[in-house]
């Protein structure tokens, strides 16, 4: 892959942008509550946005690629399955509670419904897996350094958390929002070009079907047994497990998405965040998977395209790269290493500005120094800012020992998010659930998945403790995990919340479905109703499963 002068000018005045809205917003933020939650004051258009593209990191643009070479058009599940319902679940019945009861993040939120230890314990785990996943999109953006301009995957990780660094630290979650919404467009603009031309090479999305098996071009149709595709699971590991567990377990509790809701003007905002956010989270498969499923075709047509190795099997997550190097000629090149740049940055930001903020106010301010000045958390915030993006330098290295990072990414999610959403149903929707249960839940359900993890083996990854299980891949080891997790999670909360004593419902008024008193929606225009426009999304998501069963 080689640069030419034009490529660099367009890397040039993307930073000065990205740089430029840190400098120019650092004027807005004059307290903790500016730097690390926005002042909940950003427009909705501006948070829905931003909603997808905290989620849209260098992980998920090459870790979905990679996943589409891997696994076909069935990796299209972690849109269509595993996050559009959940998106939609937590616009209509979860943020109600979320925005209602002020919180400032989601650790917050469990102290207001159980109780300090709980809190503490979702503080911890949160931040170490925000730094895994800000690491993960580290690791990404060195290995396309590494590629492009020939650096050393040490320089190029420097490089790329020290530009993030600088906005972040300027002007906080305001600057990631903002700078966000920028990265979403370019990373549309970036990549459909790319999804064009190689599915054009390959023939169209016949010309693919005909060159590949029809396993790795449908998405329903051979999931009766695990053994018949790819990922290796039945069509109850995908929706127990990626369709629900994992899906909403992200969605619906992960602070680095709510984040952005809750940064919304008003509630009908924060509702609607995540719901219009859907619409364009059902398109992206065709930007950025269609890509690796074509890479697959194009292997085999002699077109002087080949998949990268990486030891003995292939190393999916250059097969972006790769095509990049193929197919875009300078000046294209430029806009794509861009679009590159910006799902790195955006997905390294989210997680820095999401670590900051549960980090000061609910592990510094909540056990190390309660009644500080409020230009004391400011400091610290940005201190912390510094502090994880180097803890996620350390991280990237770890993300070296797998060949697709999808594959180590739902592993963290399978350890953090889906016990945690059994802890959260039950507190949002049952209000005899108790503070003991639910740190018991939490803490049963992260050994549960350290356990499941340490009796299976898929692809020599885990049995730690004994090879009992072998799964056919990292992936269908993860959906397992997450769903042990989760059940885990759920029955140790409700037995011993049942043994012990609940908190009064005059206690949780706001906290608890049936004791909060929901946003009325007489006289709203149906456009701005969250349920109508759910019915919109739902309808799509239909037509695209029956489409591509």
């Amino acid at each position: 892959m080689k640069l030419e002068w034009i490529d660099y000018v367009i890397l040039a005045i993307y930073f000065a942008f990205v740089l430029g809205i840190g400098w120019r917003l650092r004027k807005s933020v004059s307290s903790g509550e500016d730097f690390l939650t926005s002042g909940r004051k950003v427009p909705v258009w501006i948070t829905s946005l931003a909603f997808l593209a905290a989620n849209l990191g260098a992980q998920e643009v090459i870790g979905m690629c990679a996943s589409g070479a891997k696994y076909g058009i069935m990796t299209a599940h972690f849109y269509w399955i595993g996050a559009v319902p959940a998106m939609l679940f937590v616009g209509i019945f979860m943020m109600p509670f979320y925005y209602g009861s002020k919180a400032r993040s989601v650790p917050e939120y469990l102290k207001l419904r159980f109780d300090e230890k709980t809190r503490g314990l979702n503080a911890i785990t949160f931040a170490v897996m925000t730094i895994f996943s800000s690491g993960i999109s580290m690791y990404a953006l060195g290995l396309l350094l590494q590629l492009v301009l020939g650096w050393s995957f040490t320089a190029s990780v420097l490089l790329s958390a020290a530009i993030v660094l600088i906005y972040t630290f300027l002007g906080g979650l305001t600057s990631a929002i903002y700078n966000e919404v920028l990265q979403f467009f370019l990373i549309v603009l970036g990549f459909t070009p790319l999804a064009i031309m190689a599915v054009a090479k390959a023939g169209g999305w016949a010309g693919i079907q005909s060159r590949l098996p029809p396993v790795m071009t449908h998405s329903w149709r051979y999931m009766e047994h695990a053994s018949d595709n790819p990922m290796g699971v039945e069509v109850f590991g995908m929706i127990a497990g990626l369709g629900f567990t994992l899906s909403f377990g992200y969605w619906c509790t992960n602070f680095l998405v709510v984040q952005r809701a809750m940064a919304a003007e008003s509630m009908s905002a924060a509702r609607r965040t995540p719901i219009i956010a859907a619409f364009p989270k059902m398109v992206m498969p065709f930007i950025v998977i269609l890509p690796g499923i074509a890479a697959l075709a194009l292997a085999k047509m002699n077109t002087g395209y080949v998949l990268p190795l990486k030891g003995d099997s292939y190393d999916y997550d250059q097969v972006l790269t790769t095509l990049m190097a193929q197919f875009y000629p300078s000046g294209i090149l430029g806009v794509g290493l861009t679009a590159l740049m910006a799902s790195f940055m955006s997905g390294m930001a989210g997680n820095v500005t999401a670590f900051n903020t549960v980090f000061t106010y609910d592990i510094y301010q909540g056990y190390i120094h309660k009644h500080a000045a409020d230009d004391h958390y400011l400091k610290v915030g940005r201190i912390t800012t510094v502090v994880g993006t180097l803890l996620s330098i350390a991280a990237a290295y770890v993300a070296q020992h797998y060949n697709n990072i999808m594959d180590i990414l739902q592993l963290v999610f399978g350890f953090v998010n889906a016990p945690l959403l059994a802890t959260f149903l039950l507190g949002m929707f049952w209000k005899r659930a108790t503070g003991h249960g639910a740190f018991s839940g939490m803490l049963a359900g992260t050994v549960v998945a350290s356990l499941t993890h340490g009796l299976t083996v898929a692809e020599d990854k885990g049995g730690w403790l004994a090879s009992l299980v072998h799964l056919p891949s990292t992936m269908a080891q993860n959906f397992w995990i997450a769903i042990f997790a989760f059940c885990a999670c759920f029955a140790v909360t409700v037995l011993v919340s049942l043994v012990t004593a609940p908190r009064p419902p005059q206690q949780l008024e706001g906290l608890v479905y049936g004791l909060t008193k929901l946003p009325e929606e007489s006289g709203v225009t149906w456009y701005r109703r969250p349920a109508s426009v759910a019915v919109g999304v739902i309808a799509m998501l239909v037509v695209l499963n029956l489409w591509f069963r």
